[in-house]
């Protein structure tokens, strides 16, 4: 059985009341006015411009000096209540997109946990323990990001457009969509969304449990197969779904047909990579000594061929947007080539050159702490991507990082840690009552 430590205890707490007191700060210090962003971008004025990190115009252009000449050339105060919109989306809009990011990790564990009963995996229940420890934090995570999806949905905050009637009014397109974008529906979806995954993850670790007691036969591994098959057909419809309403419809004017497979390799590759950074991390702390090499391995050849998956579809969407240069769906990307040129190109790097060139070579994925440093590096590109895919639409030119960015994944992070390494305390960390557990503790490649 696992212990949990008291210094990770302690470690993990701290994360969340320092993230928590930085994103309180991160609201309270929103300006409220149209005379306190006035005053915010004369001080930043009178410090040079520039794309620093403590004002309210540091944009990613690298050379604003707005003033009140920027003012008058956006319609004088209209200006001023954009930006003032902006940055009181700031605060909601990282702490959603942290929400989202350590969200999806435990969604993409679920559904690789999923297809390991459909396939009848022998390799991988070794690792069964970490993965239902992992999707424990989709309870917490998915009540929380329910409740900014309805405070969004109900425009209690500014972050959907398509939730603000003002908005709806004077646009057509957007009066087109209303059948499927509106609060009340937007909300009986997410609840369907996370009540099916929800209902999935309950059943599965039970009969997990009950597999363990059961000495006579293989009952509940053939349920858990049945009712993973079932779900798989589930999560790929609602997966799609999910995407198109809690990410791309943020940018409501725009669609992408492969948009549902993209956010799915993102939430993958994320989920496979924590797996196997927990994993390492629990070796090295001499649990799990039935795990060995060739797990590890697998683990990494899998973080490499879905970065390779995810790099794909990022090419397919960017290329026929960009080569078809139709306004309407180019600017998805323009906005985010010229405000967010460095999370942009970034993210790429770190998703797909960087995976590329550490695990292509078979030894590598051997090495723990190569596994791990790849593994760091695709987690924090996962972040940005959901970091670029939320704040163009939110935040605009008004981004940069600052206390409620940093606040939000401190407080996630720490949640997140707290909650899966109580839940692997809570059962031992080998189900041998798998009928493939002794194939998978003797598997070599």
């Amino acid at each position: 059985m696992y212990t949990l430590s008291n210094r990770l205890r302690l470690f993990s707490i701290i994360l969340m009341v320092v993230g928590g007191i930085g994103l309180v700060s991160g609201f309270l210090t929103t300006p409220g006015t149209v005379e306190e962003v006035k005053e915010m971008m004369a001080a930043h004025d009178a410090h040079g411009g520039g794309h620093g990190e403590s004002h309210a115009e540091e944009s990613g252009h690298g050379n604003q000096n707005h003033g009140e000449a920027a003012a008058d050339a956006h319609g004088g105060d209209e200006h001023y209540k954009h930006v003032l919109h902006q940055l009181q989306n700031k605060p909601w809009a990282s702490l959603y997109v942290a929400a989202f990011f350590f969200f999806m990790i435990a969604l993409g564990v679920l559904a690789f946990y999923a297809i390991q009963f459909a396939a009848q995996a022998g390799w991988s229940p070794v690792l069964f323990r970490v993965m239902e420890a992992i999707t424990a934090y989709l309870v917490p995570g998915g009540i929380i990001l329910f409740v900014i999806l309805a405070l969004s949905g109900f425009h209690v905050n500014h972050l959907f457009v398509w939730a603000d009637p003002k908005v709806v009014e004077h646009d057509a397109l957007i009066q087109g969509k209303s059948g499927w974008l509106n609060g009340t529906g937007f909300i009986i979806r997410a609840a369907i969304f996370l009540g099916g995954w929800l209902l999935y993850r309950h059943f599965a670790v039970k009969y997990s449990r009950l597999q363990d007691e059961d000495a006579t036969g293989n009952k509940w591994y053939k349920k858990s197969f049945k009712i993973s098959a079932g779900f798989l057909v589930f999560f790929i419809y609602t997966e799609s779904m999910m995407s198109w309403d809690w990410i791309m419809s943020f940018d409501p004017h725009w669609f992408s047909t492969l948009f549902g497979w993209y956010v799915f390799a993102s939430l993958f590759v994320s989920g496979i990579t924590t797996i196997a950074l927990i994993t390492i991390y629990l070796k090295s702390k001499g649990y799990m000594e039935f795990v060995n090499n060739s797990h590890i391995h697998d683990l990494a050849k899998f973080m490499f061929g879905i970065s390779i998956f995810w790099t794909y579809l990022w090419f397919s969407q960017f290329m026929l947007i960009w080569y078809s240069n139709i306004p309407e769906e180019v600017t998805y990307f323009i906005t985010r080539i010229e405000d967010y040129k460095l999370p942009f190109f970034g993210m790429l790097a770190m998703n797909f050159i960087f995976p590329l060139l550490v695990l292509m070579n078979s030894d590598f994925k051997r090495v723990n702490w190569f596994v791990v440093m790849a593994g760091i590096v695709i987690l924090c590109g996962h972040y940005i991507d959901v970091y670029n895919m939320v704040m163009p639409a939110t935040v605009g030119e008004s981004w940069f990082i600052g206390v409620s960015e940093i606040s939000a994944v401190l407080l996630f992070l720490g949640l997140f840690l707290f909650v899966v390494f109580r839940a692997l305390t809570k059962a031992p960390l080998l189900a041998k009552g798998n009928p493939y557990i002794e194939e998978s503790k003797h598997f070599h490649y």
